[in-house]
Formats: C-alpha cells, sequence, structure tokens
C-alpha cells in the first residue's frame, strides 16, 4: 500500500509536469480565454484566414502545424444528416451514417415541456459526438407569422415566450456532448419563397418583443456557442453581413462570444463580411475540385480576396483576429475538449426518447363522443386510409432530410399493437407525392399508383362501411410547396383532394379520427362532420409506435398547439408576398401586423380560431379552481405569487397544461389584449389535486420602449388570466403595478 502511494504521487507529478511543458493553448487547466490568445499568437495570416471559411461541402480546415483540428458541421435539427462526398450534396456511400430521426421541432414545441427539450437535445447531441461532429446546425426558433411558410416544421411555434423556454434546455442538452448548437435562422426568417431577395420591413417593438425573445434565450440563457444568420435581408443589409443584427445587437447588447456561421450561400461580398458579417463562411455554391490546380474554396469572400485587402493595406487583422478568436473559442469548447463524451448512435435510449417526445407532442384536437381511445376490448375492425399512413416522412423537406435506421409507419404502429386483439385493414384512398428520395437517400418506396381520384375514394369508402373504426391518415408531406424547404405553400387547404376523400368517409362511417401530419395549420372544411381529430406532425422514426400509443389509449395524450390554427388562411391576418419585378431585384415584406401575429392578432380581429394556441384534449378530464394573488399590488422591484389548485377529475392519470398570460388593461402604446408569460405542464392521476403558482415579475409587465430602447413596465391595471388555451379562459384576477 505504501509503494501505492508513492507511486500515485509520481504520477500526479508526472502529469503535472507534462502540462506545464504543453503550449498554453493546449493546456486544458488553463482559463480559455488565455488559451484562444495564445493559439492566435502562433497563428500565421494565411492560417487565420484558412479557419474561416469552409474548405468542403461541411467542414473547416484546422491548423495542422498547431495540432488545431478540422471543425465539422452537420445538418440537424432532428436527426444526424448522412455523409455526403467532400465538395458534393450527393451521399458518400458510407453503411453506417443511419440515424434516429427525432419529431420535428413543432412537435417538441408541442410537449410544452422543457424536460422534453432537454431530452431531445441530450439524445441528438450524443449522436452527433458519435459521429464526431462539432456543430450541430439547429435548432431552428423562428417564429411562425404565416401558416403558408414550408420551412415552419423546423421551427418551435408563433410564440417567442414559448419558444424561449424549449429552446434553452435543447441547447443545453446537445452542449452537454461537446458539440455546438448553432442556433438558426437569425433572423426573421418567416417565408421560403424569395428567402434571398426579401427585405423585411418590421419596427423595432415588434422586433424585439416577438422576433428576437428565442435568439436572445438561445444566447444569455442557453449559452449557444454558435448561431445561423438567415438568408434574407433587414434594413437592406442581408443577414449574414448585417450590422445591426450581428454587432449592435448579437455582439453588443446580447455579448455572444460564439460564432456567427452562415448558411450555404448566404454571404454575398467580401467588404461588408469583414467589418459587420459572420465570423465563418459556408457554401458559396463553389466547386473545390473540378477546377485542377486551383482550389475553389481559396476563392470565397473570407478567403483570398480578404486576404489581398489585407496585404494592401485596406484592412489591419484586427477584424481577422476577432474572427479567428471566436473559431478558436469554438475549437477548444468542441474539437479539442479532451474530456467531451463518446456520445451513441441508435441506441434503446434513443429510441426510447424518440418515442416519447412523440406521443408527448401528438394533440388531440377534437374527441366528441369520446371516439378515442379506440376500444380494443371488441376486437374492432380498423380501416386505415390514406398514403400517409404508409408514406415515409424522414427523406425530403429540404436540410433536414435523414437517412433513417428505419422508420415505423402509422399503418406498421397501429397493426404492431392490435395485431392480437383486432384487425388492421388498409387501403390507399388517395395519391400525392410517390416520391421518395433526397440527396441520394432512397426510402425504397414504390408509391405509384395509377387509379384515378373517383376510383380511390369509391374503394375507401366501401371498405369504411363495415369497420368498428375508420382511421384516416393524411395531411401534408415533405415535397416542394408543402412542408419544405426552399418554398412555401401555395394554399392552407389539403392538397390531393383529401377533403372530399374525408367527407365521403364521414358519411358512411361515424366512428372516424382524422390524424392529420404536417409542421403547419391546414383548413378542415369537413370538421363538423368528423368526431375525433389527432394533429400528428412529423415524428420521426418512432412516428408509427407513437401514434398507435395515442390512439389505443396507452398513452394519453398532453400535447398542445404551439400555434393557430385559423378556420382560413384571410384570418391568418397575413398579407401575401410581393412578386419580384425582375429577377436580380429584392422586395420589400412589410410585417404591417405588427406585435399582432398568432393568437396576438385574433384577439385583436375578433376572429375564432379552428383551433386555437394552446389547446389540446386529454382522455381525462381537470378542473380549476380559484386562482388567488399575494397582494393586489406590486411595484417596480416586487413579485406577486399566484396560486391555483388543479384537480383531474377524471378515471385516468393524465397531463394538463395550465397557461398564465398577462393583460396590460391601459396602455399609452397598442399591446396585444394577452400574452404568454408562463406555463405548467401538470401530471396527476385520477381524483389528484395539486397547487400550483407562478411567479409574476416586472420582466412579465414589460412592453419594448423602441424610443428609449428598454423595456418599460407602466403603472397601471394589469390582469393575470390563467388559461387552457388561448380562448378557453379559466380565470381572471385583476391587480395593478404601482
Amino acid at each position: 500500500m505504501k509503494r501505492f502511494y508513492v507511486t500515485m504521487a509520481f504520477t500526479v507529478a508526472a502529469f503535472a509536469f507534462a502540462a506545464a511543458q504543453l503550449p498554453a493553448y493546449r493546456n486544458a487547466s488553463l482559463p480559455l480565454e488565455e488559451r484562444v490568445e495564445d493559439a492566435l499568437s502562433r497563428m500565421t495570416l494565411q492560417e487565420k484566414i484558412g479557419v474561416i471559411h469552409a474548405q468542403s461541402k461541411f467542414s473547416s480546415a484546422g491548423v495542422p502545424r498547431l495540432g488545431i483540428p478540422e471543425l465539422w458541421m452537420t445538418d440537424g435539427p432532428h436527426g444526424i444528416r448522412p455523409e455526403v462526398l467532400w465538395d458534393e450534396w450527393d451521399q458518400a456511400g458510407w453503411t453506417n451514417d443511419s440515424c434516429m430521426a427525432f419529431p420535428a421541432l413543432t412537435a417538441l414545441a408541442a410537449t410544452w415541456n422543457p424536460d422534453m427539450a432537454l431530452l431531445y437535445g441530450r439524445s441528438i447531441g450524443e449522436e452527433a459526438r458519435y459521429r464526431k461532429k462539432d456543430v450541430l446546425l439547429g435548432p431552428g426558433v423562428n417564429i411562425y407569422r404565416t401558416p403558408l411558410n414550408g420551412r415552419n416544421f423546423e421551427y418551435m411555434g408563433e410564440d417567442p415566450y414559448l419558444a424561449s423556454r424549449m429552446v434553452v434546455p435543447y441547447i443545453k442538452g446537445v452542449q452537454q456532448n461537446g458539440v455546438a448548437a448553432c442556433v438558426k435562422h437569425y433572423a426573421l426568417n418567416n417565408e421560403e419563397t424569395l428567402r434571398h431577395q426579401y427585405n423585411v420591413v418590421v419596427d423595432d417593438r415588434t422586433l424585439y418583443e416577438i422576433y428576437l425573445p428565442a435568439f436572445k434565450a438561445a444566447v444569455t440563457e442557453g449559452g449557444a456557442w454558435a448561431i445561423m444568420p438567415a438568408y434574407n435581408l433587414y434594413r437592406n443589409e442581408h443577414a449574414a453581413q448585417n450590422k445591426r443584427l450581428l454587432n449592435d445587437i448579437l455582439r453588443g447588447e446580447w455579448q455572444f462570444d460564439g460564432v456567427a456561421i452562415s448558411d450555404w450561400g448566404a454571404v454575398h461580398d467580401t467588404r461588408s463580411s469583414i467589418t459587420q458579417g459572420v465570423d465563418m463562411e459556408f457554401g458559396t455554391w463553389t466547386d473545390g475540385l473540378s477546377m485542377g490546380k486551383t482550389n475553389a474554396y481559396d476563392a470565397y469572400y473570407l478567403a483570398q480576396p480578404y486576404m489581398e485587402l489585407i496585404e494592401k493595406g485596406e484592412y489591419t487583422t484586427r477584424e481577422l483576429d476577432d474572427k479567428v478568436r471566436r473559431v478558436l473559442r469554438l475549437a477548444l469548447r468542441t474539437a479539442m475538449d479532451a474530456g467531451k463524451p463518446l456520445g451513441s448512435m441508435n441506441s434503446p435510449e434513443h429510441a426510447e426518447a424518440a418515442r416519447r417526445i412523440a406521443g408527448e407532442g401528438i394533440v388531440l384536437l377534437k374527441n366528441d363522443g369520446g371516439v378515442l381511445p379506440v376500444d380494443l376490448s371488441r376486437k374492432p375492425t380498423i380501416v386505415v386510409v390514406g398514403e400517409n399512413a404508409v408514406k415515409m416522412m424522414t427523406v425530403g423537406g429540404g436540410s433536414s432530410s435523414l437517412k433513417v435506421r428505419y422508420e415505423i409507419s402509422p399503418l406498421d404502429g397501429l397493426r404492431k399493437q392490435v395485431s392480437t386483439q383486432g384487425t388492421v385493414k388498409y387501403v390507399r384512398g388517395y395519391v400525392g407525392d410517390v416520391g421518395g428520395s433526397y440527396n441520394g437517400v432512397q426510402s425504397g418506396q414504390d408509391l405509384n399508383d395509377s387509379r384515378t381520384a373517383d376510383e380511390l375514394i369509391a374503394e375507401a369508402v366501401e371498405a369504411a362501411r363495415s369497420a368498428d373504426y375508420v382511421i384516416f391518415v393524411g395531411g401534408l408531406n415533405k415535397s416542394e410547396h408543402q412542408d419544405c424547404e426552399g418554398a412555401d405553400r401555395t394554399e392552407l387547404g389539403l392538397p390531393y383532394a383529401q377533403d372530399r376523400l374525408i367527407s365521403a368517409l364521414a358519411k358512411v362511417n361515424p366512428r372516424m379520427v382524422v390524424v392529420n401530419i404536417s409542421g403547419n395549420a391546414v383548413a378542415m372544411p369537413w370538421i363538423n362532420q368528423v368526431p375525433a381529430v389527432l394533429q400528428g406532425w412529423y415524428l420521426g422514426s418512432e412516428a408509427g409506435n407513437a401514434l398507435a400509443d395515442v390512439l389505443i389509449g396507452k398513452v394519453n395524450p398532453s400535447g398542445r398547439l404551439p400555434f393557430t390554427f385559423p378556420v382560413k388562411l384571410e384570418d391568418a391576418g397575413i398579407a401575401p408576398m410581393p412578386q419580384l419585378q425582375h429577377p436580380a431585384d429584392t422586395v420589400d415584406v412589410v410585417y404591417e401586423e405588427g406585435l399582432f401575429v398568432g393568437y396576438r392578432g385574433m384577439d385583436k380581429r375578433r376572429v375564432k380560431a379552428l383551433f386555437p394556441f394552446g389547446h389540446g384534449l386529454s382522455y381525462t378530464t381537470f378542473a380549476y379552481g380559484k386562482p388567488v394573488l399575494d397582494k393586489k399590488k406590486m411595484t417596480a422591484d416586487d413579485t406577486l405569487t399566484l396560486t391555483l389548485t388543479l384537480t383531474n377529475t377524471g378515471t385516468r392519470e393524465g397531463e394538463e397544461v395550465v397557461q398564465l398570460y398577462i393583460g396590460d388593461k391601459k396602455s399609452s402604446l397598442p399591446r396585444p389584449a394577452k400574452e404568454l408569460k408562463a406555463f405548467r405542464k401538470v401530471k396527476l392521476a385520477a381524483g389528484e389535486s395539486r397547487e400550483i403558482s407562478f411567479t409574476i415579475d416586472r420582466a412579465a409587465l414589460s412592453y419594448f420602449d423602441d424610443n428609449a430602447h428598454r423595456w418599460v413596465a407602466e403603472p397601471g391595471a394589469f390582469e393575470a388570466i390563467i388559461a387552457a388555451s388561448a380562448d378557453d379562459v379559466k380565470a381572471k384576477v385583476p391587480f395593478t403595478l404601482e
């Protein structure tokens, strides 16, 4: 034992001696900023230029001479993208790069559960770490402004507070793995059509109150190590070269110390990128392999052109050094972190996480007569109708397209869970997108069907007549002009004659369930004809299992809508996208509605939603007790505490989302009638009651004064509004701010 202690002491001393001999930037025991400055001081001008732009489709160069590794990016935010060729989008042909697909971020937001966001981030971060990725290009937190945005499925809904509370744990979960979360698309990227050409015109109040809070929370609370500027323009400057967004707000007001990484092809010139732009440039549409002896990556705006301007004396290295500091900081936090976890891929734990998040995000929109859950004790015959019951949804949609190890379809999920207690039959019903490939990833499905819509509807109706249940699985898909990057939807309605099919089915079977698969709101002209509707989202690898869990009652639905479903497109209150007069032009998109997005606008215009923000039903019922404030008056530096009792009055365990909105009864500036300021997801056993409390502080009462450029809480009358959705108000409690 004595000899052991001597050996241990010698070993510790040896390690200490070895650490002392390391260059400072490689000594993990030293402060991060000291290591950054030491590495910077050792780099040549060419090496500095080399680390701030891409060297391939998804990597940037390191400094081999100093042992500083390359940085590798991967698309997210729903799963780890398959490997592509060095300078092409096509597949690299790996056989071990299939991932676990997690639910789309609309589904995560619909859980209204920050614990699910942490689980999601940790799980996807483990997969990124295992694949030796340093930066996950996600999550996305752009506000759901219009239901036509093709990329809404990648974001977290219409409310800045909800998105803020969900993005912070996601980031922390990812970064626990030594992988940077790159929050996108900063900022005002709310439509896909003409995304490189539209210039957003928006007032500062709207910018700060609606479109920036989730990004700010990601930086100041989540500690995001990277952020991705958007494609669009703001104040006539592209977001990747935007002084207001990047210098004044991000690096100035929020003190962001991470890296601004360009979206692929988002950089447009050298000079503005030097002084008010991104730190790392990616994807400026060059081919680095077919130019013979030259390397097209050296022609990037922040590559050789930048170095030549420095060599000519037009710029010093001051701006360059600041960019390199940020890149070095990123490298030390990720690729050079010797203590980071090993990660894991496609583990049983990840499958369970994907299924759990998906199940908790599914929203029961309607359930008249208690049609759901399906009663398996009757050994029912279930007829499943619709292309989306069998179509893979992980392939396509843009940069979030995935190559998955497996994907459980809704039909297979139901068959698996019902096989011994009933019969499940399938008929096609409609033909939509029969394609199944994206960037070389093939779904392997042959969905071609030459029958007419009338023939398909007739077959489905005949099958539905004698069924105990009809479950229609339809909605949108990830093809262009639906839920897909690069283009917006052209209408709110369902494509492929689905409305006609649903109405025909409802006429012959009263026990009909519509499962809508989409990342967006859709019109439902048949809503009064069907008793039950589920919002199913894009649920990833475990989609079918999660849907079956809810349909048969294994999981009690607890999802709540993160955005409003309007009855018709006009009810959303958003002006249509202007048209370009010339392809090279830019076009102004004026946010005329200002603050009044989503439920805020519905309240202002007194328009009734098809399904309101925050809406979601359960297989049990809940009773809200009378909310009570600990006092009726508060000062600017004080807080109020609101308490109420929630009771599960049904016969089974369930979860309710108690929502707290604040209304300013008299303001010098226009304000929404109410705004979400807190929420709590509560699980209760049948008959159980629990006291819930909320703290109301000055921030919950404040608006952004764009003249003074600060947040202001005006003295006067307010009310705390307890609700189960934006339209289901349970109680209002008045109070005053002195």
